[in-house]
Order: C-alpha cells, then sequence, then structure tokens
C-alpha cells in the first residue's frame, strides 16, 4: 500500500498579490503589506484598505502616488509557520524592490529561527500572476510534489506565464519611471489606448486602439493568439472597478479559446495604484 504524503505549506505573498474573498481567513495565505503615499495620505494596502476612498485621492491629487515596499523583517515574520514549506511570491522585481526585500527576510529568518524550507520568487508580473503562482503550488503541493520539484516547476511556468493589461491612465506607470519608450502623454491626449505585456518582468507595448473597448479586444486576441494548451490553465482577471470590462474580456478570451477555469478578482491597492481606475489586466 502507497500512501500520499502532502507536504505542509505556507503561501505568503505581498500585496500586489491579489486572493479571492475569504482567503484572508484562511493561515495558510498571508499578505504582506505595502504602504501607499498620496500626497500626505497613507494607504496601508491591508484587509483596511479602501479601493474608493484610494481612487478618490488619486484623482484628485496633483501629485503620483507612491508606494514603499513591505520590510525585510515584515516578511521574517510572515515565515514563521508549523508548515514545512513557505514559498513566497512578489511583484516584478523591475517594479518594486519587494523582492529584495523578501530575499533579506528569508536570510533574517534563518538568522533568527533557524531551518526552514522557503522558497522566493520574483514573479516578473503582478496582481494576478502572483495569483497563477500561488495557485500552482497549492496544486502541486497536493499532488505530493517535494519542495525541490515545486520550485523548479515554479520557475518554469513563470518563464512561460503571459500577463498583458489595458490602462485608461499610464501616468503612474510613467511618473514612477516604468514606461522605458513609451509616450504616455500621447496615449492620453488621443484616446490611444496601447495594449502592453510584461516579459521577463519588463513592460512592452504589444498594440494600440482608439479607446479602450477596441483596445481590450486586441488585447483578447493576442491572449488567446499566444495561449499555450489553454484547456490546462486557469484564465485570470483582475480589474480596477471596473467588473463589467473584465466580464466582457472573458467572454472575448472565451469566444477564441477554451481553459481549465475563470476567476475574476478586483484590484487590492497596489494594483490599484499602478492599474488606475478602469485598469484590466490578464494572465494566462
Amino acid at each position: 500500500m502507497v500512501l500520499e504524503v502532502i507536504m505542509s505549506y505556507k503561501i505568503v505573498a505581498d500585496s500586489c498579490c491579489e486572493f479571492p474573498e475569504g482567503y484572508e481567513k484562511d493561515s495558510r495565505y498571508e499578505r504582506v503589506a505595502l504602504r501607499l503615499d498620496v500626497e500626505d495620505e497613507v494607504f496601508i494596502d491591508d484587509e483596511s484598505f479602501d479601493q474608493a476612498k484610494f481612487l478618490k485621492s488619486v484623482a484628485k491629487s496633483a501629485e503620483c502616488p507612491k508606494s514603499s515596499c513591505p520590510s525585510p523583517e515584515a516578511f521574517r515574520e510572515a515565515y514563521r509557520t508549523d508548515a514545512e514549506n513557505v514559498f513566497v511570491f512578489t511583484l516584478s522585481s523591475h517594479l518594486s524592490g519587494s523582492y529584495n526585500s523578501a530575499e533579506l527576510g528569508k536570510k533574517l529568518y534563518h538568522e533568527k529561527y533557524g531551518d526552514k524550507n522557503i522558497f522566493v520568487c520574483d514573479s516578473e508580473s503582478a496582481s494576478c500572476g502572483e495569483t497563477q503562482l500561488a495557485f500552482k503550488t497549492v496544486e502541486w503541493s497536493k499532488e505530493g510534489c517535494s519542495f525541490e520539484e515545486i520550485c523548479q516547476r515554479l520557475v518554469e511556468y513563470r518563464d512561460k506565464m503571459k500577463t498583458y493589461f489595458v490602462l485608461d491612465n499610464l501616468e503612474t506607470l510613467r511618473k514612477n519611471g516604468r514606461l522605458t519608450g513609451i509616450k504616455a502623454f500621447v496615449a492620453t491626449t488621443l484616446n490611444i489606448k496601447p495594449v502592453m505585456s510584461a516579459t521577463k518582468g519588463v513592460i512592452i507595448q504589444i498594440g494600440q486602439a482608439i479607446g479602450t473597448q477596441k483596445a481590450l479586444a486586441k488585447m483578447a486576441e493576442a491572449v488567446a493568439r499566444e495561449s499555450v494548451h489553454p484547456e490546462e490553465k486557469m484564465l485570470m482577471i483582475t480589474h480596477c472597478n471596473c467588473r463589467e470590462r473584465a466580464e466582457k474580456v472573458k467572454e472575448m478570451i472565451l469566444e477564441k479559446i477554451r481553459v481549465k477555469d475563470v476567476l475574476i478578482m478586483d484590484t487590492k491597492g497596489v494594483s490599484s495604484m499602478y492599474a488606475n481606475d478602469g485598469g484590466v489586466i490578464v494572465t494566462l
């Protein structure tokens, strides 16, 4: 008789990662909060985050909102668990210092508390890109994969994962230096909406259209065209205060390909800052 051994796990992610409602009550999942600053107003990206209030503050502010990554000590304490394996996911190291902070937190954990299986994964994405990797980790853990095997699979999966997005407003990305070579002011003044993708964590433009609806349609086409074995994958869509747009994107994609499942979530704090009101992010 062969007994299947399922290694216990904990998922730790910075707060750019979205989880479905209810996950915050599960001790196997923990989000480590970033801080958001809109002029003199401070928002902590945890369960207390008020998206409507944040977007209102951003809209009336003349300054660009800024984020501060969690401290290494905050990550260190999040790694404290009875679980055998800890898997950590951060937004792209090209967007934030969160990955470096999480890695330092791992070193601090080992110095203070001793040995522990901790794998810190730079998602080279954001938002639901982190969620994708977290969900695959849970799937592989339940299949009985070893810590080392899951780490290897995560890197392979991440390198093949695609992230796409269409934003109404690119100013936050531009002012924070995340849009090298992309003319955000042209997009704003002419109502040209770029269709964006993330390759190795670097944001690139893969198309454009006049108006948001046409841009979303182009994004859906790109998702379908570039998908590989979509029937084995979950389509994840996050939106910033625009559920109808997200549902429409889902419909346009599912008209072209078949997927394993679909998950739609609203953005939390960091994703709301970068996506801005009306932004839609897709991973597959």
